[in-house]
């Protein structure tokens, strides 16, 4: 069996073919969200800036004082919204281009249920939906009365739960909202929410509520939470060893150790 090539033909069609329909389905889905967004958004902000420039050449032509100055303001910043759109417009087609590259298989895993899975240290890392909804709950309130436009994306495994925009700036934040029931804990962020922070540091931000059991409140967020100094949780149970004393006999030696050394 050792000897047998790669399945990759019914590797490709039955597991990475569809995962890769999958992960791009999910990232389009995002693209298409956040691409809504900076449209509407910088859109408007252009389309304040036009008339800003309207303005500002009607009091040149009035010859009020700095009205120049303030058209030529204007105009940069006209100028430097269309870049920003068009910068990013760019930035989210490259993110929607998605293709497999080789794939060489490592190992074979075998996953069992934990057998320490009813044990304090492990039950914590089962979420709990009734602090998370109060969490959820709780930003949302929080953002709108910011005057952002909200929306609930959680259910869709985007890797962050909230899109908040400011129309006015046009400032998009992806948001990831973690509740704790006590005044006190530690929060966990899945590998797909790690991978969407890193990627999205420009507008990634973790929100963490506190005292949802009791008195919910809301901490102050956490821009680009990739750059704290996150901790792996993983547990080693035991090392194996792979022998074959049918075909290879175990020889256990030591190599001698040369005259003069000790």
């Amino acid at each position: 069996i050792i000897n047998l090539p790669e399945a990759t033909a019914w590797l490709n069609e039955h597991d990475l073919g569809p995962f890769l329909e999958e992960v791009r389905s999910e990232r389009i889905h995002e693209i298409d969200c956040i691409r809504e967004h900076i449209e509407l958004s910088l859109t408007e902000l252009i389309q304040k800036a036009d008339e800003e420039i309207g303005r500002a050449a009607s009091e040149v032509e009035q010859k009020v004082t700095g009205a120049e100055g303030r058209l030529a303001q204007a105009e940069t910043r006209h100028a430097e919204l269309l870049a920003r759109r068009d910068r990013r417009r760019k930035e989210l087609e490259r993110q929607s281009a998605l293709s497999l590259q080789s794939v060489e298989r490592v190992t074979s895993v075998l996953i069992l249920p934990h057998p320490e899975r009813e044990t304090p240290e492990v039950r914590r890392l089962q979420p709990d939906f009734e602090v998370e909804a109060i969490a959820m709950k709780t930003v949302m309130e929080h953002e709108k009365a910011q005057g952002r436009q909200v929306y609930d994306v959680h259910e869709k495994n985007l890797g962050y739960d909230i899109t908040s925009l400011d129309l006015n700036s046009g400032e998009l934040r992806l948001i990831e909202v973690k509740g704790l029931g006590e005044s006190a804990g530690n929060v966990l962020l899945t590998p797909n929410e790690k991978r969407v922070a890193e990627d999205r540091r420009d507008c990634y931000w973790l929100y963490i509520v506190t005292g949802c059991k009791s008195t919910p409140m809301l901490q102050e967020p956490i821009k680009d939470p990739a750059r704290l100094e996150w901790h792996e949780v993983k547990k080693v149970d035991h090392y194996w060893l792979r022998i074959d004393a049918a075909t290879q006999p175990m020889k256990v030696r030591e190599e001698p150790t040369p005259y003069g050394e000790s």
